[in-house]
């Protein structure tokens, strides 16, 4: 996925959830649209150089939407929908194992009760409901926590995964890393126990899990190689 011509900021604070206001070079002071729904840990702290993309189109309020923010680790994309593009570009390239004989790619389709996949792949051997999580909460020791924030929609979608598989039917959980510093995957148990044990529930009954790094820069982003995931942390190894 590549980008467009970035602005370059630097962050003062984000509110409402979906505005923030980034100071730009000029010393002119703009709001921009944060598309990110989760608190952002780590990834919104006032001073922060951000990078922000324009729209061209007339009737937005917000023509600027944050994308990129420099962290103590790394680039990070907080832009948690581009984690669904990503990813289905590299299914396109071929780019992730095990998945070569579902050549039909669809996004945004209906399944179960009122869900959405956010890829569906297709072909002779059945198809694969596919549900993409951007990862973005960096903890000690490049580990990568989700969610964020107690999620009941996110445990709704595990459910929904778990309920179509069957021998034509596989359903794929990917934890797609949009922060360079994190090197390793796993549930926040302690933001949303819920969804951990639920986590647990569905991998024991058939819903796969694989989570991914991503190459950031203020070019594009691209899926570069898989990370181990548990789906609890691992536990800190006490020197003898």
């Amino acid at each position: 996925m590549e980008f467009a011509h970035l602005l370059e900021g630097r962050l003062l604070r984000r509110y409402k959830r979906f505005l923030a206001d980034v100071e730009l070079a000029s010393g002119e002071t703009i709001t921009v649209h944060c598309p990110n729904t989760g608190a952002m840990t780590g990834c919104a702290e006032p001073g922060s150089r951000v990078w922000l993309s324009r729209s061209d189109v007339k009737t937005r309020k917000y023509p600027h939407t944050w994308e990129l923010v420099a962290t103590d680790h790394g680039l990070a994309c907080i832009h948690s929908a581009k984690a669904n593009t990503v990813v289905r570009e590299a299914f396109v390239a071929g780019q992730i194992p095990g998945f070569e004989d579902y050549p039909e790619i669809s996004t945004e389709v209906k399944y179960a009760q009122d869900s959405r996949a956010d890829l569906l792949l297709q072909g002779e051997r059945g198809r694969v409901f596919v549900e993409v999580k951007s990862v973005t909460l960096c903890r000690g020791g490049g580990l990568g926590v989700f969610p964020d924030a107690v999620s009941e929609r996110a445990r709704k979608h595990l459910y929904a995964l778990q309920s179509i598989v069957d021998k034509q039917t596989r359903a794929l959980l990917l934890f797609c890393s949009f922060h360079q510093g994190i090197g390793h995957v796993s549930a926040a148990g302690d933001i949303d126990p819920k969804y951990r044990d639920a986590l647990h529930d569905v991998m024991a009954r058939g819903v796969e899990v694989q989570a991914w790094a991503t190459s950031i820069t203020t070019a594009g982003i691209r899926l570069a190689h898989s990370l181990p995931f548990t789906p609890d942390p691992p536990v800190p190894q006490v020197p003898a």
